[in-house]
């Protein structure tokens, strides 16, 4: 029989990643939590052996927290890489920028992980918790006041909570219902995703290449490692190049690939089907309202270039955590003050992030020769050991 309200102190929309997470920290913690989601979750069989097409580089801060939320030791470690070092390229002529993990006497760069089974392990902490989950049925309504929340679902069921997070993607259902405005740039790029199988090592070193076309339209080409001989690859391409790409058969996919990055690893195979999605930067225009908190990409979905979308959506969920922990035995979960403090966190988090990937598409978008010498000679002095320290610190520091 399904209880006409439920009652609970923080209720989480949306199981992805971010959310999924969201519940077992903030359950932890020791809040009452529900987890609500349209779809069902399903946990990976034996039978999906094939490499996952959406492929996540961890910083090793949130390695570490997914560690303390017990959730990276389910994950099977043969199906994890390091990332050791990192080369850049922005010019078929220019050097690489090399960032290395031992120029900051780090472990790592970062981990790629398939989002299925960090899915998968999370979901495992969840089922060991006491968070309750309310899977299949689709949102009809929300209220927000600054006492609490009020989410209704398809099966008339009713959730009143204090707080509310939002973690339901860049399409956020919450945030359009709340009349939360978002400001969007088009980038008239669509991301490729695909696997394949190399020739060579990689030698867990992640690569990277600004391109441009015939006509001179950017794009961004990453490979990432992945255990043994293989890497998973996201090639932010001008929309109408990518459709082309997606055309080729597999064979010709995989040497446009193995061209477009120089042959470094020999000769690829692709592994599985690539997908596809178009690329936007949005961001919310604040990532509060009444007793409701944006996380994720609910509230910033930035260009895939740096490879931090996850991290910061974990970092939201950490610095949320961080300021319930220290507020005053008498002040709210929602309080207007505190979430207000937060807003300002994350803000400042996301500028930084913004101006990196929005900064770095123009600066490679444009095909005038005087800003290819700029940029040619900026890589140059990047690799100066300083300078790349400074970079490398930067690149871990989510």
């Amino acid at each position: 029989m399904i209880e006409p309200r439920l009652k609970t102190d923080v209720t989480i929309v949306g199981a992805g990643l971010v959310g999924m997470a969201a519940a077992v920290a903030m359950s932890q913690a020791g809040y009452d939590v529900i987890l609500v989601d349209s779809q069902t979750l399903r946990v990976p069989s034996d039978a999906d052996g094939d490499w996952d097409q959406r492929i996540y580089a961890i910083s090793p801060k949130n390695m570490q927290w997914l560690t303390q939320l017990g959730a990276w030791s389910l994950l099977d470690t043969q199906r994890i890489a390091e990332m050791q070092s990192m080369q850049i390229w922005c010019d078929a002529t220019a050097q690489p920028l090399e960032l290395h993990a031992e120029d900051v006497s780090a472990d790592c760069l970062g981990f790629i992980v398939e989002e299925r089974l960090l899915k998968a392990a999370l979901l495992k902490c969840i089922q060991a918790s006491n968070v309750r989950m309310i899977m299949g049925h689709h949102c009809l309504s929300v209220q927000s006041s600054a006492q609490h929340t009020l989410l209704q679902l398809a099966n008339q069921q009713e959730i009143e909570s204090a707080l509310m997070l939002a973690a339901d993607g860049a399409n956020s259902w919450v945030r359009q219902q709340l009349g939360m405005g978002v400001q969007r740039k088009d980038y008239e790029q669509t991301a490729i995703v695909a696997n394949f199988i190399t020739e060579r090592s990689h030698a867990n070193i992640a690569r990277q290449w600004f391109t441009q076309d015939a006509i001179g339209r950017s794009g961004v080409l990453a490979w990432l490692p992945l255990p043994e001989n293989k890497i998973s690859i996201v090639w932010s391409a001008p929309t109408e190049h990518a459709k082309a790409l997606l055309e080729l058969s597999p064979t010709e996919f995989a040497h446009a690939v193995m061209q477009a990055g120089g042959d470094v690893l020999g000769s690829m195979r692709l592994i599985g089907q690539p997908a596809s999605f178009p690329l936007a930067l949005k961001q919310a225009s604040s990532s509060v309202i009444s007793s409701v908190v944006l996380i994720g990409d609910a509230a910033h979905s930035v260009h895939p270039m740096a490879g931090q979308g996850v991290n910061l959506g974990f970092r939201d969920v950490i610095d949320l955590l961080n300021l319930l922990s220290a507020r005053h035995v008498y002040q709210p979960i929602n309080d207007t003050a505190l979430l207000k403090q937060y807003a300002r966190i994350r803000k400042a988090d996301l500028l930084i992030m913004v101006a990196l990937t929005n900064g770095l598409y123009h600066l490679f978008e444009s095909p005038y020769a005087m800003v290819k010498n700029v940029r040619n000679w900026g890589l140059a002095t990047a690799n100066q050991q300083t300078v790349k320290k400074l970079l490398i610190a930067n690149a871990i520091a989510l």
